[in-house]
């Protein structure tokens, strides 16, 4: 078995940064849900607020990893242009998606989602581990911070899930040789 340098790139993008955040969502998602009084002590309050301290912003870092990799890593190998006269263009996926009307769609609504929207993930985790790193406690006494909190939250994993699966399918289509 062996890879190449893009298919380790890739992997470390998708797989590796990107599953890290997508998978550890569930577990901060529970941790920001069930941070009430009612449902925590204050000594429950004192262990678990490290633990999602940490875990958001491990996934905050997770997020940009996974953006900054694709953006200038794995990004530039996908829009290489093929040169004059090339007709066999699968090792230029932008140019082989954009040349067959039935894959366009991947990469006109696909990859400029990956492109631009990906972007808010990075961004609204960072916003949500800063605001648990803020004001630990205090969120689990403010219902309206707390579901504020959550729905950056999901809003952060919503945007990095669809750009996860557009990548997926983008690369089934088009895959990086």
């Amino acid at each position: 078995m062996s890879m190449t340098s893009r298919e380790l790139w890739t992997v470390i993008h998708g797989m590796g940064l990107g599953a890290i955040f997508l998978l550890a969502f569930a577990g901060g998602l529970a941790g920001l849900y069930s941070l009430r009084p009612e449902l925590v002590t204050p000594q429950g309050m004192r262990e678990r607020l490290p633990r999602l301290i940490s875990g958001t912003w491990i996934m905050a870092l997770a997020a940009w990893g996974t953006v900054i990799t694709g953006t200038y890593i794995v990004y530039p190998w996908y829009r290489a242009r093929p040169p004059e006269g090339t007709a066999d263009l699968r090792a230029y996926p932008r140019s082989f998606l954009l040349a067959d009307e039935n894959l366009q769609a991947w990469h006109t609504f696909g990859m400029e989602w990956k492109e631009h929207v990906a972007w808010f993930s990075p961004i609204l985790a960072m916003v949500v581990a800063f605001i648990v790193l803020r004001y630990g406690a205090q969120i689990a006494e403010n219902p309206f911070l707390r579901k504020a909190v959550i729905v950056l939250f999901v809003l952060a994993f919503a945007a990095a899930g669809i750009a996860g699966l557009f990548g997926a399918f983008i690369t089934k289509a088009a895959p990086l040789l």
